[in-house]
């Protein structure tokens, strides 16, 4: 096993040239692919521009470019969705959409089960409710379908992307609690950039028109959920004049971990944009303000991926905190409730959890561990989050770090441009205790 010996400097002035935006590239790659129609091995599908180097996009990337009978898309639960959806409506076209061992344990029953009821023909390959898929293109009426609104915002998207395609589009009524409802509005922005006619017609329903899409250049602003990972290193840096400049984020984005800016605001980050005008990637400078935050309550219902960097950020402040909206933490890439209170009790922070949609953490302390090393549970957010505790902890170790390939494969590489010293180590994992059963799940 690989491990990272990581040690921050005393004060940093860095430039950091972010990854393109996970998010809208695999939304932008399904839509366009849509607009284009079914491309072969031999038929080159030009891409929207700036697309994203990771891992989740660049199956999708493969799976277009390609279409085996076979569609293997790793870990990619981004990918699962929205290929599901894709594939269903492909006339003449039969694959099998399979993954890791670990996706064919991530539920998708609520998204096959909907694109059934408009006619898709999906049957499961293994257990039923879960992946691998075999799904057999056709032509869909559409119409009108109910979803719960409190499951994953990526089966919403994955219908919401085919609405145009469907010979009576789509009309989706949203049941109950609506749970990240900006990443709902970033599909809808993305759509409608390639000329569909997406929109809300009430405060629960979404109407899509039969309009087909137009294949349209499209550029790919960089990605917000990876700026959170510098706006926490700069929190934890003691130096004050420290400042952290982030290139390619846009002032009014419609990413949902854009309100990264103003969580971290609370905390003394300080953020400035080189141009406001609208639609324009520029620059951010980050700069560090004192902040007398006594503690931090918020609700992650819309911006689930930002939790693990704010539970990290905020304990390694002594900050208590309480956050909410945590439900969907328990099926990402491992049971992050679970990851996130065994590592933290690593750094000597006790995390409470209630009923697996909350964590607070009220101040309690335990013994830390004299040289902790964070295991990362194949989760890139683990990886992303923790990183940055270095500057709190000298010599922090970092299980596993390859796994940030998943949405940032520079990440370690921007890490040592800014001037953060890592010692690549092999550890004989036979001493490991990241047991199985803390990285199972929670269906």
């Amino acid at each position: 096993m690989t491990q990272y010996l990581l040690t921050v400097p005393s004060q940093i002035q860095a430039t950091v040239n972010l990854p393109a935006s996970k998010s809208i590239s695999n939304r932008a790659l399904i839509i366009h692919a849509l607009a284009q129609g079914a491309r072969g091995a031999d038929d080159a599908l030009a891409l929207p521009s700036n697309l994203s180097d990771c891992d989740d996009t660049q199956v999708i990337v493969r799976a277009l470019r390609q279409m085996p009978d076979v569609i293997d898309i790793k870990a990619a639960g981004t990918a699962m969705r929205f290929m599901t959806a894709l594939l269903s409506v492909m006339p003449g076209h039969v694959h099998t959409l399979t993954g890791t061992e670990r996706m064919k344990h991530r539920p998708i029953g609520i998204l096959v089960d909907a694109l059934r009821s408009l006619g898709a023909s999906i049957s499961y390959v293994g257990e039923e409710g879960f992946p691998p898929l075999r799904i057999e293109g056709n032509t869909l009426e559409g119409g009108r379908l109910e979803i719960p609104g409190n499951v994953s915002s990526q089966y919403i998207s994955a219908l919401l992307m085919i609405g145009p395609v469907l010979e009576k589009g789509l009309e989706l009524r949203l049941t109950g609690s609506v749970i990240s409802r900006p990443y709902i509005d970033l599909t809808l922005y993305t759509m409608n950039c390639f000329g569909a006619k997406a929109e809300w017609a009430d405060i629960d329903t979404i109407r899509v028109a039969p309009q087909p899409y137009e294949a349209r250049s499209y550029l790919i602003e960089n990605d917000w959920s990876s700026a959170s990972y510098w706006y926490e290193l700069l929190a934890l840096t003691a130096d004050p004049e420290s400042e952290i400049r982030l290139t390619g984020l846009m002032d009014g984005s419609r990413q949902g971990d854009s309100s990264v800016r103003y969580i971290f605001s609370l905390l003394g980050i300080k953020t400035v944009f080189e141009t406001t005008e609208e639609g324009v990637p520029t620059t951010v400078t980050l700069k560090k303000n004192r902040t007398m935050l006594p503690r931090l309550d918020y609700n992650f219902v819309n911006s689930p991926d930002l939790a693990q960097t704010f539970v990290v950020c905020c304990a390694m402040m002594n900050i208590p905190f309480h956050f909410t909206g945590l439900q969907t933490l328990k099926i990402k890439e491992t049971d992050r409730i679970v990851a996130l209170k065994k590592e933290m009790r690593k750094l000597g922070f006790v995390l409470i959890d209630i009923n697996g949609r909350e964590l607070v953490w009220n101040g309690e302390r335990c013994e830390a561990e004299s040289e902790p090393a964070i295991d990362t549970y194949d989760d890139h957010r683990m990886a992303l989050a923790f990183a940055p505790a270095a500057a709190k902890i000298p010599g922090l170790r970092i299980n596993n770090p390859g796994v940030v390939s998943k949405s940032y494969p520079s990440f370690w590489a921007d890490l040592e441009k800014v001037g953060v010293k890592i010692v690549s180590n092999d550890v004989d994992e036979s001493n490991d205790d990241n047991e199985n059963d803390d990285n199972t799940e929670n269906s």
